[in-house]
């Protein structure tokens, strides 16, 4: 634990190290603290041996180090003045389709931090049937179009030996959206009503031959992630080492390192935040990464993101994660329902 002069010192170093960019030296921390040069310089000595800060070499004044943000951040940043976005993080123009709100939140996040914002759209098991239509495109071939609550459309075509009743076609999309719409993709309710034993043979034989555009829907699907502000993070960060760039290129190029990532920002209750090497991920040793998940009341569904430098505005980047976090949970939580 700091002492209030310590923290206030600590506080004034990484607010003026993140307006700037250049090491804090005693006297710029002292015309704005009530203590004369030479006490902060004491001060940013102690800060120095607790790990706060460092000293580079060539300068002589002070930058956070890792533990230093870390500190800024649990127990300093409240105090401060968190700035409001210039653009609100609202949906309401885009309450019907989850991709555009997708789009939307991650577009507006990026702009709005000015970092690299990524929002991971809800898995797609978790979502329900809402429509489905059966079209026979051919005597023989037919194509089975599954709607769900989420807004995704799926379409699959089916090829039978024989040439299919349009009396069965018809029956099937009745059958389908009485007794499937509301199931979740992966409900065990959902294989039991596709493989019903009540139902005549000809009638079982159909559901079972077009049973795979439903069970096999979630298993095909990739989780989704949307990914905006990948050229500010590269012009605005300077990368000295290639090596560092070419594997936070990488890691944005696959979206497995990316959901793994991100996953562990699922759990959390609040704003997750991860500085330098903190970070399990090596890509990101030298960068800050601010989560938050949303998602219906007991269940999380995805996560929104930003990761930029660590001389970033964290009380910014809180404030507009958490925002886009409670946007996002309210909008699903309106789609859900209307499954």
């Amino acid at each position: 634990m700091l002492t209030p002069r310590q923290e206030l010192i600590l506080r004034k170093v990484v607010e003026v190290y993140l307006d700037g960019g250049q090491p804090v030296g005693s006297r710029a921390v002292a015309a704005d603290v009530p203590w004369g040069p030479s006490t902060v310089r004491y001060e940013l000595a102690m800060l120095e041996e607790h790990g706060l800060l460092a000293h580079p070499h060539t300068s002589a004044g002070r930058v956070p180090t890792d533990a230093g943000y870390r500190y800024f951040v649990d127990r300093l940043l409240p105090d401060a003045p968190v700035p409001v976005p210039a653009q609100p993080l609202a949906l309401t123009l885009v309450r019907r389709e989850v991709d555009e709100a997708m789009r939307v939140t991650t577009e507006t996040l990026s702009q709005v931090t000015n970092l690299l914002a990524i929002v991971s759209a809800p898995p797609i098991e978790t979502a329900t049937i809402r429509h489905v239509e059966v079209l026979v495109l051919q005597p023989q071939v037919l194509m089975v179009v599954v709607i769900t609550s989420t807004g995704g459309v799926t379409k699959r075509v089916f090829t039978f030996e024989s040439p299919v009743d349009s009396g069965l076609a018809d029956w099937g999309v009745s059958y389908l959206n009485e007794r499937l719409v509301g199931l979740g993709l992966g409900a065990r309710v959902l294989h039991q009503r596709l493989h019903d034993v009540t139902l005549g043979p000809s009638e079982q034989r159909f559901l079972a031959a077009i049973a795979p555009a439903f069970t096999e829907l979630a298993a095909m699907a990739e989780d989704t992630l949307y990914v905006d502000g990948a050229a500010r993070l590269i012009s605005e960060y300077r990368f000295q080492d290639l090596t560092q760039l070419n594997d936070v290129m990488e890691m944005l190029e696959r979206r497995v390192s990316l959901l793994g990532v991100l996953s562990s920002a699922l759990a959390q209750r609040d704003v997750f935040v991860r500085i330098g090497q903190e970070n399990e991920a090596p890509a990101l040793h030298t960068l800050a990464l601010v989560a938050a998940s949303y998602g219906l009341p007991q269940r999380s569904l995805g996560t929104v993101s930003v990761i930029g430098p660590l001389r970033m505005d964290y009380g910014l980047a809180i404030r507009s994660v958490r925002s886009a976090a409670t946007e996002l949970s309210r909008f699903v939580e309106d789609v859900y329902d209307e499954g």
